[in-house]
């Protein structure tokens, strides 16, 4: 790429890239068209054929220091957009942003979505559905919400995400496990709260996302993902898939309740993974996400619409309006595989390649021989061995070469 080219490009901040094999593919995408300027906290790797350069920053998370790091950047030339997919990084980019007067946000609505209990009485004020909750600090305070509430009862940590310390308990017997659980995984994150726990009714029913673009308060869906979880009574989520031909996308209560999520919330710009489940009551809200969604939903987006999430989501930053145009219809889906039980040492791991069929378009392996890999019933962060990707014409074609995957992966134990 010629240095001119290269000027011409329009210059974007991005505070943190996440790992590579799950938000690789949106940075290859967005330094395409913008010169993309990273805030680290460690120095890159992967990232520096993706990138125009890079600023060790102390703290990430820190917005207002930031801000000024990014004065000198922009000395050099104008900066047209700040960005980041990182959950614990997006409150930070958007105060960033806010300084320069670019879009995203505005924070105080991006922080309601990473805090849990703000994110539920925003939603509870304008009259959203959504399952009854109760923040609490203490297990018999736990014990008096899931009473109300009536059991069971789901609790999860105030401001975590990717499902780390949600799990469901059935009845009293099951409370105090439930709460350390969920307890101890809010110690381990970011965010400290006088009361770090959600109690929360649980809502029986399929559970979906929808990622979205969200230009001057107008909310346009992508794509949506049904979602596959399992290691009851934790929500390990084990696979997505996404068909740009899902009905679901024309459901008029799935999206009433999508754009009256984003209102009650506040965004105003950026890209969003709202979470939703289909109750028998209708469709209810379990969380949104001031973010483009993880775990490769916005691959498989592309792969099944033709819409690029990453390229989509710094014209946001940027404050350019969507243009959504797909062109395509296929089913899209990921498989995330676990090993068969806890405290493993994997000696060997790969797929057998002559047992993967075509529409199997992308494997990799998560873990290295030495590492000691249990399921994620054990360990919710670490409980992946490998991950497949099949792009089919049907939901039930990409189901079976899924299948066919999993049977692929091979493990010897040390």
């Amino acid at each position: 790429m010629s240095d001119a080219r290269a000027d011409e490009r329009p210059l974007l901040l991005l505070v943190e890239s996440g790992g590579r094999p799950y938000r690789g593919h949106l940075l290859a995408s967005i330094a395409e068209r913008h010169r993309v300027h990273l805030f680290c906290e460690r120095p890159p790797t992967w990232q520096l054929d993706h990138i125009a350069g890079w600023t060790r920053i102390d703290d990430t998370r820190n917005g207002p220091a930031m801000a000024e790091r990014a004065m000198r950047l922009a000395a050099a030339g104008p900066l047209r957009g700040v960005l980041s997919w990182s959950e614990p990084h997006i409150v930070p980019a958007a105060q960033v942003a806010q300084v320069f007067g670019l879009p995203g946000g505005p924070p105080g609505a991006v922080a309601a979505c990473c805090d849990k209990a703000l994110t539920r009485a925003a939603l509870h004020a304008a009259g959203v559905p959504q399952p009854r909750s109760a923040a609490v600090a203490t297990l018999a305070d736990a014990a008096r919400a899931a009473g109300r509430i009536g059991y069971p009862v789901v609790l999860k940590p105030r401001a975590l995400s990717g499902s780390l310390g949600v799990v469901r308990a059935d009845g009293p017997d099951g409370l105090a496990a439930a709460f350390a659980a969920a307890r101890g995984a809010a110690a381990a994150g970011p965010a400290s709260f006088d009361s770090p726990v959600q109690v929360e009714e649980f809502a029986a029913g399929e559970e979906i996302s929808v990622d979205a673009v969200v230009h001057r308060g107008r909310t346009q869906p992508l794509f949506l993902a049904r979602k596959s979880v399992g290691y009851a009574p934790w929500f390990a989520e084990v696979g997505h898939r996404v068909d740009a031909a899902d009905p679901l996308l024309g459901d008029q209560q799935v999206m009433q309740v999508l754009h009256a999520a984003h209102a009650a919330i506040g965004l105003r710009d950026g890209t969003t993974h709202t979470e939703m489940r289909l109750t028998p009551r209708g469709p209810k809200v379990i969380e949104i996400n001031a973010r483009l969604g993880g775990d490769l939903i916005t691959l498989l987006g592309r792969y099944a619409t033709g819409l690029d999430a990453g390229l989509i989501a710094a014209d946001a930053a940027c404050g350019r309006a969507p243009v959504l145009a797909p062109d395509r219809k296929a089913v899209a889906g990921v498989r995330f595989l676990h090993p068969p039980a806890d405290r493993l040492t994997v000696g060997s791991l790969g797929f057998d390649a002559a047992a993967l069929p075509p529409s199997v378009v992308r494997t990799e392996l998560l873990v290295e021989p030495g590492a000691t890999v249990s399921t994620p019933a054990a360990d919710m962060a670490n409980g992946r061995l490998a991950v497949a990707v099949a792009v089919a014409g049907t939901a039930g074609e990409c189901e079976a070469a899924l299948d066919a995957a999993e049977a692929a992966l091979r493990l010897e134990t040390a």
